[in-house]
């Protein structure tokens, strides 16, 4: 059995360092715009899930796994919806509340550190709009997760989110445990988020397969990372820095063979 190639503390490191302006270069060559995030997702991506989430002012969106809230902060600006993120990171969840406080939008904007794989503290059906984008991966418990966010929809309202380790191809051992050398992930084949959505009493509206973008978004990250190489290396470390290039490579190989696959789900409430 190949020895599992941790990349230590990948994601409590990151929002650690999340102001460094190596990364906001690497975010900006990597995804077009800077908007704070930690996935796959671009702003034109962001625009089209709130379109389809129907965002507007009046609507209470929940963010789980909201990273340091970049992309909630920009929805909220950009459509005038309440928005509350959960997260497991302190690190993050203060950089969230932080920037909401910069950009004026702490009325608006609020982040809370929650682990999203338990029952989440709020009210039922307290919710307009559940967006959870490129984290549902890391979430134990798959089945209880789809039952509280149907707990938490209001009647009539609508979930998206992404799913970016769906197994549509021949995987290696090695490149399962390079792929999911971050952290927690949960490997689903296809089908499977449709089941158990509509047992967890939701139907599905909708599944796009978002792969190629994914692919694109990868490649460009571990370029940009490599551009600057020298500048990550020193805040990172060797060992950490040369673990997160093998896994971007591997997220980029894996997803151009359609070997693992990116969709965007989006149900709706049946109350």
């Amino acid at each position: 059995m190949p020895e599992r190639p941790e990349v230590a503390d990948h994601y409590s490191a990151h929002y650690r360092d999340f102001g460094a302006d190596v990364y906001a270069e690497v975010r900006q060559a990597a995804f077009g715009a800077d908007i704070g995030q930690n996935s796959w997702l671009t702003l034109a991506e962001l625009e089209r899930f709130a379109s389809q989430l129907a965002l507007g002012p009046g609507v209470r969106l929940l963010d789980v796994g909201c990273g340091s809230g970049g992309p909630a902060l920009a929805v909220a600006r950009q459509t005038g919806c309440e928005v509350v993120g959960v997260e497991l990171y302190d690190e993050a969840v203060a950089t969230g509340n932080r920037s909401a406080q910069e950009a004026g939008l702490q009325a608006q904007a609020s982040f809370v550190q929650v682990d999203a794989s338990e029952r989440l503290p709020f009210e039922s059906t307290s919710f307009d709009a559940i967006l959870c984008v490129d984290a549902i991966n890391h979430l134990r418990g798959r089945p209880k997760v789809f039952a509280d966010w149907a707990r938490l929809l209001a009647p009539s309202g609508r979930l998206l989110f992404t799913d970016p380790v769906t197994v549509t191809g021949v995987l290696g051992s090695d490149e399962l445990l390079i792929r999911s050398s971050i952290g927690y992930f949960l490997f689903a084949p296809p089908g499977e988020n449709e089941r158990l959505l509509t047992a967890a009493g939701l139907h599905v509206i909708s599944v796009e397969d978002t792969t190629e973008s994914l692919a694109d978004v990868a490649r460009r990250r571990r370029d940009a990372r490599a551009e600057l190489e020298r500048e990550l290396r020193r805040l990172e470390g060797d060992e950490a820095f040369d673990g997160r290039q093998r896994f971007f490579e591997i997220v980029t190989t894996l997803a151009q063979e359609r070997r693992l696959s990116r969709f965007a789900y989006v149900a709706r409430s049946l109350r």
